[in-house]
Order: C-alpha cells, then sequence, then structure tokens
C-alpha cells in the first residue's frame, strides 16, 4: 500500500511517501515543511516527492494526516489538501492523533503520559494505558498537569524542551523524544487502514482540543 502522509500540527512539519505491509515498511520519501509557510510548501513537496519516486498521484492508495491538536492554520492547510486529494482520487483517509503517534512513538509499555507545549503556559497531554486500553486527550495549564502528577504511575515523555525544563523545576523528570515525522504517522495510520478504521473527506475534521478561546478559561481536569 502505498501512503501519502501529511504533518502540519507543530512549528515544522513533513510530508512521506512510505511503501507499508504487513511484513515491510519503507519511506520512499521524507521531506521538510517550514511552519509558516504550509500553503506555499506542500503541494510543491508532494509533487517534488512524487517525482523522485517516479510515481504518480494516481499511484496512492490511501491517505494518512495528523489531525491534532495543534496549529489551527497548520491543520487546516493539510487537512483541506489531504480532503481535495481524497474526493478526486476516491482514495481512504486515515487521520492521526498527534498526541497519539508521540505516546506510541516511545516504544513504552504500560501507562505513559505525553505532553505537548499548547502555548500559553498549556500543555496537550495524552493519557493511554497500553495494557487497558484506555486513552485521555485534554488540555490543561502546566500547574494542572504537575499537579495531576503526584498521583500518577505514567512514564512521562515529552519532545518539548520548554515542558521538561518546566518539569525538571518542579523536580519531575519527562524523558525526551523526538517529534515525530510523517513517516511515523504513516505507521500509525496504516494500522488504522488495515483496521478500517478511515475518515470520508467530507467529515474530516482537525481535533484542536483548544477550540475556541473562550473555552481557554474553562480547562478539563487530566483523568486517569
Amino acid at each position: 500500500m502505498l501512503l501519502l502522509s501529511i504533518d502540519t500540527s507543530g512549528r515544522n512539519g513533513s510530508v512521506a511517501l512510505v511503501r507499508a505491509a504487513e511484513s515491510a515498511f519503507e519511506t520512499l520519501a521524507l521531506s521538510p515543511l517550514e511552519g509558516r509557510m504550509y500553503s506555499a510548501q506542500l503541494i510543491p513537496a508532494i509533487d517534488e516527492a512524487l517525482k523522485q519516486t517516479k510515481l504518480t498521484k494516481k499511484d496512492i492508495d490511501a491517505f494518512v494526516v495528523a489531525s491534532g491538536p495543534g496549529s489551527f492554520t497548520g491543520l487546516r492547510v493539510g487537512l483541506a489538501t489531504v480532503k481535495a486529494l481524497s474526493e478526486v482520487l476516491h482514495k481512504p483517509i486515515a487521520a492521526v492523533s498527534v498526541l497519539e503517534v508521540a505516546a506510541r512513538s516511545t516504544n513504552a509499555n504500560g501507562h505513559v503520559m505525553v505532553a505537548l507545549d499548547a502555548g500559553r503556559k498549556q500543555v496537550f497531554v495524552g493519557d493511554y494505558n497500553f495494557s487497558s486500553g484506555k486513552s485521555a486527550e485534554t488540555l490543561v495549564t502546566l500547574e494542572q498537569f504537575f499537579d495531576s502528577l503526584s498521583a500518577s504511575d505514567a512514564q512521562l515523555f515529552s519532545p518539548d524542551a520548554s515542558v521538561r525544563t518546566a518539569a525538571a523545576s518542579h523536580n519531575l523528570v519527562l524523558h525526551e523524544i523526538p517529534a515525530p515525522q510523517a513517516d511515523t504517522f504513516a505507521r500509525i495510520g496504516y494500522e488504522k487502514l488495515c483496521a478500517g478504521e478511515t475518515t470520508d473527506a467530507e467529515v474530516l475534521e482537525a481535533n484542536y482540543i483548544r477550540a475556541s478561546d473562550a473555552e481557554l478559561f474553562s480547562l478539563p481536569k487530566l483523568t486517569q
């Protein structure tokens, strides 16, 4: 299965062409994208990846896209591009959570928590128990996040130095992980495609978690 995978959720993003199968996974092309240039760079990056691999859009079997949380503008660019391509080519879409990809990329078992810098002294938190299958994704302040950890047995991770530094000032250790790129999204997306977990283009939407400024002042508590 040839996958086109796009991540425009963060300060920087990427696009990847990946050949995925049950027994093999090959990244054919991986190109970085600059955060404030997504609308100008994304389509040329896709075209260049196809040229490099001597493939065409018609060779693509499915699309994988980062669905959030993250940059409002960035997510809209990525999702709009995938929606348009899917509608034209009639290919399925796997929408993948940025927090889930970060958590899965730790390769840790059991209870895992990942935190991403959301700005305004807030963090997006992904709370995953891979043993029980339970998960939660929330937006909380840094202080709420740190307070919630006193009774938590989770393994803690973050790709953001700002979050790890803030945690260290509270005598907490968040292990460093690299920011996932589009080929990592493709791995999770492939699993979803194989499981039939696809999203139609007409209903594909971003999972902002922080949907509006009004909601910033009514933050949910992290559930265990």
